[in-house]
């Protein structure tokens, strides 16, 4: 293959928006350890090769491998023999010459003489189509208990300037360089070697606070019981503090056991997340390869802007760092020039531009419900925790306004048998429990409308009086009657005109009773409206279920209630009875209940109204939490919704629940969504207080999300409409 991007079509560019990670702001990285030929680097330069070739055929663009791979870590006084070192420079020619027909940067280990030869120094060596765009040594040797660097190796923290000899050429090493990749939008690169992560201040700190977004860790680092652990501790501290991706490898198989051991461990982290890791102790060949998100790595440290602030802190001490090497992935090289004259020079860039490669499927963890996480555990982790806050955020404003004791201010509450009313219920009364009161304080309504089942209204009554509230009808059809009647409204004479006005007077007519119920017993009403809803504006503004007292759903969204619920069940916090009622609601198709259904005909559905709560949530996440636009939203959502059996599905979720979507549905769904945020921001700007709950974020305007009421959302639905597939 005559260049890195023939596999796409050079002449035939890729028309799907969605067959590159490249277009969507992902870097395909390869964390690598191999079976080294101790003290032979003409061989572990072909094993690399071998490994590389298949690397390039699957678009990986960044290739890491262990410390002084090309002749092995474990080579004592041996690193020191002429033999050795002409034999480790010749290998490193032999990897810069075959790297012309490869895609990836490569980053190997060799040990390389200064140009004096009277100093070695332990280095990674970054190269990319024919060239050598940096050479890290080593800068923190150590010399306690099995290590013995210093007696052989020259640190590099002080080596800027210092040439090195590869193949009869003088190269400067760069131990403070960051490598800019310019056709990958957010890739700089930084490379440190093992013990360099080790240190309380490793290099890979300043040198995130000076740009670098990707930080390599070529490492040889013998393995001893619970060693493994820690270097993942260290690696995702460093990933989530430097808010960058972190890829790692450590030597393995054909090191010598004299006295030591070896795992071969390699794994990737981005913003302290584990993106892929591959098994330890193998024999032959490993690697992790993973897309990591270069977007979220810029916007996570947009947001943080103390990142900045430490970066003006430490500014002294990062003028040492300076982008060494601005390369392309994809080119265009040198060569690409040739035949371009040079009065035509200033556009060689679009004559010799080249399509991405066809990458496939998204190689991450790709959750489908990112508030609500795959592993059981986690899970449960975080359902404790959620409902928790929601608890604590509840007891501590009842304790404010006289509710820490028995008698004192009461929680007042509508309940329809639905998800959202019966999770604040739940919450009312652990709060109850941890304030000593009795739960019979908590005043709990049905309010039956012109809708609603008797499904759902005994479902309200027998959950209420399980949990021990104080439980009430009201049945406000004939309030609303005369309301519609008064206002001149067709429903008013009985008529079936069933628009917004009609459903509106009757969630207006439930919180117009729940506000004065309150005012009436010494209580405060608590809204039941929760995140997803928020978003979409899919709550009536005013007096309605936008507005209450205090909200304790308003953090968390729907796909984590369902969750929530399912949690408090399988923990036990209240009895067998009171669980099979809480799975009844549970198994309820989600509706507001406004609109009057003939027999036969299909009720009112929220989400045949506004869209599949899944993709919703799935939006407002990256969103809200990423910043990202619509086009790259799109194409994680068509990765991660795709493919019913691809990835994982969070604990609980039942078979029947599960359904993929297309691309014409997702673009369909997020272009609704997208309307609907930007025109019910209003209803947001005046949100009663609730606890943030989720790292997700909250849409409260004293909290994450600040937002004019009359923006327009017209660059949002440009790129929807131009940049998102729909077929």
């Amino acid at each position: 293959m005559s260049s890195a991007t023939e596999s796409a079509g050079a002449d035939a560019p890729v028309t799907d928006p969605h067959a590159s990670i490249y277009d969507h702001g992902f870097v395909r990285v390869a964390a690598v350890t191999l079976p080294v030929a101790l003290a032979d680097p003409a061989t572990n330069a072909e094993r690399h090769l071998e490994q590389l070739r298949d690397l390039h055929d699957q678009q990986v663009g960044l290739a890491v491998f262990p410390e002084l791979s090309l002749t092995g870590y474990s080579l004592d006084d041996l690193v020191m023999q002429e033999p050795l070192l002409d034999a480790a420079e010749q290998a490193v020619a032999t990897l810069v010459e075959a790297s012309r027909e490869l895609l990836p940067i490569i980053v190997v280990g060799a040990p390389l003489r200064a140009r004096d030869r009277s100093r070695i120094f332990n280095c990674a060596v970054i190269i990319h189509h024919g060239e050598i765009l940096g050479i890290a040594p080593k800068q923190n040797l150590p010399t306690y208990r099995e290590f013995y660097e210093r007696r052989w190796f020259a640190p590099g923290d002080d080596a800027d300037g210092v040439f090195v000899r590869i193949d009869g050429e003088d190269h400067e090493l760069t131990p403070h360089s960051i490598i800019t990749v310019d056709d990958v939008p957010g890739l700089r690169l930084f490379v440190e070697i093992c013990e360099d992560m080790w240190v309380p201040v490793p290099p890979s700190a300043e040198a995130a606070l000076a740009g670098a977004t990707v930080i390599a860790n070529l490492s040889g680092s013998p393995i001893t019981v619970g060693r493994a652990e820690d270097r993942k501790l260290l690696a995702r501290s460093a990933s989530a503090r430097c808010q960058a991706a972190y890829i790692y490898a450590a030597a393995g198989e054909g090191e010598s056991t004299t006295d030591l051991a070896w795992d071969g461990q390699t794994f990737v982290y981005e913003c302290g997340d584990l993106l892929g890791e591959s098994e330890r102790f193998p024999q032959g060949p490993r690697a992790t390869i993973v897309d990591v998100d270069l977007d979220r790595i810029v916007a996570e440290r947009r947001r943080q802007n103390t990142v900045d602030d430490n970066r003006r802190t430490h500014a002294e001490s990062l003028e040492k760092f300076s982008t060494w090497h601005e390369a392309r992935l994809f080119g265009p090289f040198a060569e690409d020039f040739e035949d371009i004259d040079e009065e035509d020079f200033d556009d060689a860039d679009d004559v010799a531009a080249r399509p991405h490669p066809t990458t496939g499927t998204l190689r991450r963890p790709l959750h489908r419900f990112p508030f609500v996480p795959d592993d059981p555990a986690r899970l449960a982790q975080d359902s404790y925790e959620a409902f928790s806050i929601q608890v604590a955020g509840l007891v501590r404003r009842l304790s404010a306004i006289g509710g820490d004791k028995p008698g004192g201010t009461r929680p007042v509450l509508g309940v329809s048998g639905g998800l959202d009313s019966t999770h604040a219920l739940l919450v009312c009364a652990r709060a109850m429990d941890q304030l000593g009161r009795d739960r019979s304080e908590i005043l709990a309504y049905t309010m039956p409308g012109f809708a609603t089942t008797e499904h759902t209204r005994s479902n309200a009554e027998l959950l209420s009086r399980a949990i021990g509230a104080s439980f009430e009808t009201i049945d406000i059809r004939p309030a609303s009657t005369q309301m519609l009647k008064d206002m001149g409204h067709p429903a008013g004479s009985g008529e079936e005109v069933y628009d917004v006005t009609f459903e509106n007077v009757q969630a207006g007519m439930r919180y117009d009773y729940l506000f004065r119920l309150a005012n009436h017993h010494g209580g405060i009403v608590v809204g039941t409206g929760d995140l997803s809803e928020l978003a979409l504006g899919w709550c009536t503004y005013g007096v309605g279920d936008q507005m209450s007292h205090y909200g304790v759903n308003a953090g968390v969204p729907k796909t984590l209630i369902q969750h929530l619920i399912r949690w408090v069940v399988a923990e036990g916090l209240f009895d067998d009875a009171t669980g099979d009622l809480l799975q009844a609601v549970l198994d309820t198709e989600i509706s507001p209940e406004l609109i009057p259904t003939k027999p036969g005909e299909k009720a009112q559905s929220t989400e045949d109204s506004i869209g599949p709560y899944a993709l919703h949530d799935f939006t407002l996440y990256h969103q809200l939490r990423r910043g990202y636009g619509p086009a790259k939203i799109a194409y994680l959502a068509h990765q991660a919704w795709g493919d019913l059996d691809a990835g994982e599905w969070p604990a609980g979720y039942t078979e029947g629940d599960k359904r993929s979507y297309t691309r014409g549905e997702i673009k369909h769904w997020l272009t609704v969504f997208t309307r609907r945020f930007f025109s019910n921001q209003f209803k947001r700007s005046a949100m009663p207080n609730a606890p943030k709950v989720l790292a997700g974020g909250s849409l409260s305007p004293r909290g994450d999300w600040r937002m004019p009421s009359d923006a327009t959302s017209k660059a949002w639905m440009a790129e929807l409409e131009n940049e998102v597939p729909g077929d």
